[in-house]
């Protein structure tokens, strides 16, 4: 991750008291979502689920990844148009079982941005393939430059 793209993640993370359940590094039960990235209009990032994410057997259960999907799609509106947004909408489609062993990369993109709604699109992928799609509509709440120069 570069450190422009670092440091601002990084100061995001900090406005919240690195406590999101899905990015925090400080959340003890949370997803620590990390190694965030930019390339193409897209925003990635990892993680790797913990035994209790699991759902049957070494499933991972469909509501983690929906909040992994959830919270990269948020960080797109962060990263690529610089704002904050909630979650207004989000349609999931779940293609294939993933493992709560495997290493994951969810990423997201802005497909349309009309005033202060963001349409959003990413995936929860293993090794490449696709396993959970979404697209969602998201709102604007703030714009990241204003709630971050309010901190000092």
């Amino acid at each position: 991750m570069d450190r422009e793209l670092s440091s601002l993640v990084d100061s995001i993370r900090r406005h919240y008291d690195d406590g999101c359940f899905a990015c925090g590094r400080e959340n003890p039960i949370g997803l620590h979502l990390d190694d965030f990235g930019l390339e193409d209009g897209r925003v990635s990032a990892r993680f790797t689920p913990r035994a209790h994410y699991r759902g049957a057997g070494t499933t991972l259960h469909g509501g983690v990844a929906a909040t992994a999907l959830d919270e990269i799609l948020v960080w797109a509106g962060i990263l690529l148009e610089g704002v904050m947004t909630v979650t207004g909408t989000i349609e999931l489609r779940y293609r294939k079982p993933v493992h709560v062993h495997e290493s994951i990369v969810v990423s997201s993109a802005v497909d349309e941005r009309r005033g202060r709604r963001l349409i959003l699109s990413g995936e929860l992928s293993v090794d490449g393939e696709t396993r959970v799609a979404a697209s969602g509509l998201y709102l604007v709440t703030a714009d990241v430059t204003e709630l971050l120069s309010a901190n000092h």
